[in-house]
């Protein structure tokens, strides 16, 4: 039989302590309490322990303070923050510092166990690098300092900004990091922001009751409850409405939901990860997205590197897809020299999804199982006048300049969304009622 594991429990008021001793006590866990820092570092230096819960305020330091020493001599030891009722932006700076999550006082019991068996799982079920390496393909430096991001914020509970381009694979990072944390048995829900109709928003991420509204015939969850207990990915979450936003900030916030139609709240327990190709920040300043959401959302942010800032990384991707396609007809298809060349020059705006895009094309046209730089299709360099304007002798035609314009636009956002006509409109800032007619009147339906 195992022995217990320990808690170490940090705060100068008898009553805290004695209360979280009792608690964890009937979780059979072992406990060790500390009065001030001191007596912190002292313990961490005489005993292993799987989990530290500390106060923020201190007789001789705090938190703070506490959390940077574990981050350098106990790694491995995941730290929970005691804060007052209302301090969040001391609960952010933790979580920054590199705290596991937060409390508030008065400490919630129910709480305190989720939160503690959550942290302890970290040491039942530690990182599989061979989960992230097989399918974060790639090598070069940048992706090598990506796995280990994951890795480390796999072990917080911290919301996590995830920017990158679009097609760089923002989705497979998010699902990577809630696999590599304590909630890897829990569900993992991912949601396209700008997909839901605004007037069903509410009751997308929050339910609703039968017969709140016309349509609705019984109780329905929504996307907080389906992911109780584990991870919610927002992905183009700047694509919410302000109204949205405000009602989002609140259910992070208070950790509680209500259904629409109903008067009670609901306590979900639910890790948020979100995700752009847009820069929030910009759109923080042209106030389409509030400020008090962006900081509670971008505690940490995590960067995608495009594909072109890791080209060294192109052939063993494109030897993984060709590998693929090949499972369901023929033999794997080779890339000629050439082929290769022409894809390591290429500028790839729609990244990963683009590459994986144009090799299913370049398979399916190819002769021999071999794929020349041909049927790789890549557009042209840019001419002199796409690059510096036409000028008028360069036009003919007004009409049909303007259009082939507009048709190369749309064609590239709808490669980049997989031919989601919805998310391309939304990547043009379209409606998607003028999207139809401008597919329609450029024949590309």
């Amino acid at each position: 039989m195992s022995p217990p594991q320990k808690i170490l429990i940090v705060d100068d008021e008898p009553d805290i302590r004695e209360l979280l001793e009792i608690t964890l006590g009937r979780m059979k866990l072992d406990t060790r309490s500390a009065r001030n820092l001191r007596e912190a570092q002292d313990w961490l230096a005489r005993e292993p322990f799987d989990l530290c819960l500390t106060d923020m305020r201190l007789p001789d330091g705090n938190g703070l303070e506490l959390v940077h020493h574990i981050q350098k001599r106990h790694t491995q030891v995941p730290v929970a923050m005691i804060t007052a009722y209302g301090s969040l932006d001391t609960a952010i700076h933790a979580l920054k510092a590199g705290a596991f999550d937060f409390l508030t006082k008065p400490v919630d019991l129910g709480r305190l166990r989720e939160l503690v068996s959550s942290a302890l799982r970290l040491h039942a079920s530690p990182p599989g690098e061979n989960s992230i390496d097989h399918r974060l393909l790639g090598n070069s430096p940048p992706m090598q300092a990506l796995r280990k991001q994951i890795g480390k914020l796999a072990r917080s509970q911290a919301p996590i900004y995830i920017s990158g381009e679009s097609g760089s694979g923002k989705e497979l990072v998010a699902r990577l990091i809630h696999e590599q944390g304590p909630r890897i048995d829990k569900p993992f829900v991912p949601v396209n922001c700008g997909a839901i109709p605004t007037e069903l928003m509410e009751s997308e991420f929050f339910g609703h009751r039968k017969g709140s509204f016309t349509g609705a015939h019984e109780d329905k969850p929504g996307l907080f409850q389906a992911a109780n207990g584990g991870t919610l990915f927002l992905d183009e979450v700047a694509d919410l409405p302000l109204a949205m936003q405000v009602k989002l900030l609140r259910a992070i916030q208070e950790k509680s939901v209500r259904a629409v139609g109903s008067q009670q709240e609901q306590v979900v327990d639910v890790r948020i990860l979100c995700a752009t190709h847009k820069d929030l920040s910009v759109e923080v300043a042209a106030q389409r997205f509030r400020q008090d959401l962006y900081y509670r959302l971008n505690v940490i942010e995590l960067r995608v590197p495009p594909l072109r800032e890791r080209r060294e990384d192109i052939e063993e991707i494109a030897s993984n897809v060709l590998r693929r396609l090949a499972e369901t007809a023929q033999p794997p298809a080779r890339l000629t020299p050439q082929a290769l060349s022409a894809l390591k020059g290429y500028r790839f705006p729609g990244n990963v999804r683009e590459l994986e895009n144009m090799l299913e094309r370049a398979y399916t046209l190819c002769e021999n199982d071999q794929i020349n730089a041909d049927d790789l299709r890549l557009a042209e360099p840019l001419s002199a006048v796409e690059q510096d304007g036409p000028s008028l002798a360069d036009v003919n035609n007004l009409e049909e300049y303007l259009e082939s314009i507009e048709r190369k636009l749309i064609l590239q956002a709808l490669e980049e969304t997989r031919w989601n006509r919805t998310a391309a409109a939304q990547r043009l800032n379209l409606t998607f009622r003028s999207m139809r007619y401008r597919l329609k009147k450029l024949g590309l339906e």
